[in-house]
């Protein structure tokens, strides 16, 4: 059970990647939500302290030996709500005595020792503090108030609520953790999305493995038929020319042909299949040189010629007077194409003509292969080029083909810099225009 565990978290990475992402990156953001909410209440409480020690020295600023020191302190809770404490006491033989007070009526005259009054008195500077009374938190300042010769001559001590503070806090703090668990929720969902493109990643690798495992069988296979299919085409071809030698009987010969078309239409297959494997895994060679296309073009014409005059269409070829044939691109493959889309224009026009022309257009060759066939709708002529496809309706059941070779078809014509279209009507015809760069000498 445990090594069968092991394996498959061995061959699932991306499921351990993503659980450590999972657990990481919502960790970091709550550590850093926690960092920065103690940064900010650290600044917010030194504004605070700093805040109290203003509000001490505005009030020493205020008032002087003379003044009435609990009228001053009653006028100066009225208008200071955060002030929730004030009190002022003098300092008497090493003691200090309280002379005024907020809250605290029943104290004034009580002397007090306090270690933070004295520390600020000898100092001659505030004392801040922090403190917590009935669950709440104040700032306690401690300062020296000075006469107009800058000479201690009573003690302040205040009571700066930081209820204003802890609740601004609190805001922000709560909307900083429902944003940090929007922000989780969001890298989870992003990182379970992550997690499926992985899976989508391995499915798709194993396919390519697949595929090129099949293209590998396909090439391999077809290799292995190839000879076979010759020496069966071959043996069939000697006895049907020797048949009066070997006495065969009419019947005989017909099988012979028979077989040998089979065997044809076989080998046929084997190498669209080569080419097609060629093709994928990046193997198929073309030789490209300078040649005269139309030169090519009129050989093929009367190489098939005998396939239009079988199905009494007639071949027509046109070329315009002095123009540019000269294209880069390998004869033989070249030969290949042209054979093939004037086949297949052959094939399906049952009467009529099939013309072909070639023109100069825009520094490109252009070859337009025309005929008055059966046709294709537009949604056919989408799927025209892909691979196995073929037109399969009442007027195409006796067609045979293997669907391939329209697709070798357009990868020579690209591998060879060239391009290819299809126009198409049913019951009217087909257009297949093709086109090659030319080669312009710079004396023309």
């Amino acid at each position: 059970m445990k090594n069968s565990k092991l394996n498959f978290l061995k061959d699932n990475k991306q499921v351990i990647y993503s659980i450590i992402l999972m657990i990481v990156v919502p960790g970091v953001l709550i550590f850093n939500t926690w960092l920065f909410s103690g940064y900010y209440q650290e600044i917010a409480n030194m504004s605070l302290q700093n805040k109290a020690i203003g509000i001490g020295q505005a009030f020493n600023a205020g008032v002087n030996e003379s003044d009435d020191f609990q009228m001053f302190i009653n006028k100066w809770g009225e208008i200071n709500e955060d002030t929730k404490d004030l009190e002022i006491l003098l300092f008497e033989e090493g003691s200090f005595r309280r002379i005024a007070s907020m809250n605290n009526y029943d104290d004034v005259g009580r002397v007090e020792n306090n270690y933070n009054y004295l520390l600020s008195w000898n100092a001659n500077n505030p004392v801040a503090q922090k403190i917590f009374k009935d669950g709440k938190a104040y700032w306690s300042v401690v300062m020296p108030l000075k006469d107009d010769q800058g000479n201690n001559f009573a003690l302040l001590s205040m009571n700066l609520s930081a209820d204003v503070i802890s609740t601004k806090l609190v805001t922000i703090l709560a909307k900083s953790y429902w944003v940090l668990l929007l922000s989780v929720v969001l890298i989870v969902l992003l990182l379970l999305v992550n997690s499926r493109l992985f899976e989508y990643s391995i499915l798709y690798n194993k396919i390519k493995e697949v595929d090129k495992m099949k293209d590998e069988f396909i090439s391999m296979a077809s290799h292995e038929l190839r000879t076979p299919v010759t020496v069966i085409k071959g043996y069939a071809q000697t006895m049907m020319e020797e048949s009066k030698e070997l006495n065969l009987k009419k019947e005989g010969v017909e099988y012979l042909s028979i077989i040998n078309t089979s065997t044809e239409r076989l080998g046929n297959l084997i190498e669209d299949l080569l080419n097609v494997s060629r093709i994928e895994q990046g193997r198929f060679k073309v030789e490209l040189k300078e040649i005269n296309a139309q030169t090519i073009i009129e050989e093929t014409i009367k190489e098939i010629s005998v396939q239009a005059k079988e199905k009494n269409l007639i071949l027509n070829f046109e070329a315009k007077e002095n123009m540019i044939d000269l294209i880069s691109a390998d004869k033989d493959k070249l030969k290949q194409v042209l054979i093939n889309i004037i086949g297949n224009s052959i094939k399906y026009t049952n009467e009529g003509s099939v013309d072909v022309k070639i023109y100069n257009k825009d520094n490109n060759l252009i070859i337009n292969i025309k005929d008055t066939g059966i046709g294709m709708s537009a949604k056919e002529r989408e799927h025209l080029f892909e691979k196995f496809y073929r037109i399969k309706n009442k007027r195409t059941q006796d067609v045979i083909g293997t669907g391939l070779g329209l697709w070798i078809t357009k990868q020579i014509i690209e591998i060879m810099k060239g391009n290819i279209f299809v126009d198409s009507i049913e019951e009217v015809g087909t257009q297949v225009t093709i086109e090659f760069p030319l080669i312009i000498k710079k004396d023309e």
